[in-house]
């Protein structure tokens, strides 16, 4: 159940990302609203997530499906430049991500504290 909080956590991050660039300084009030809600509703499901997974796995994958959705989205929405530099780094976020996930998965279950 961590892995999908985290993925709802990372949907939120994505909104949060993207509607920060539409508050104009949270100047707009819908846009600003729905930017403090997704960034409350990231925060949340992840601490959910991290009852479970290690707050460096949780954090480090959070951030990177975030980042990853936001330059997507950002680039078919805001029709922002993708280089292959960009393409190149995304590649090697979702191979890091799905590296913590394959290590998360085979390494021993410890208490937490």
């Amino acid at each position: 159940m961590a892995w999908i909080y985290l993925l709802v956590a990372a949907v939120f991050e994505v909104v949060f990302a993207l509607g920060t660039n539409a508050t104009e300084g949270f100047t707009v009030l819908g846009p600003s609203l729905l930017t403090i809600a997704a960034a409350a509703g990231g925060i949340f499901f992840l601490s959910l997530a991290l009852r479970t997974l290690d707050v460096g796995v949780g954090y480090t994958v959070w951030t990177g499906i975030g980042s990853v959705g936001t330059v997507v989205l950002g680039t078919l929405i805001f029709e922002e430049a993708m280089t292959p530099g960009k393409a190149l780094a995304f590649v090697l976020i979702i191979g890091g991500v799905l590296g913590l996930k394959l290590a998360d998965r085979l390494s021993p279950t410890t208490p937490t504290v």
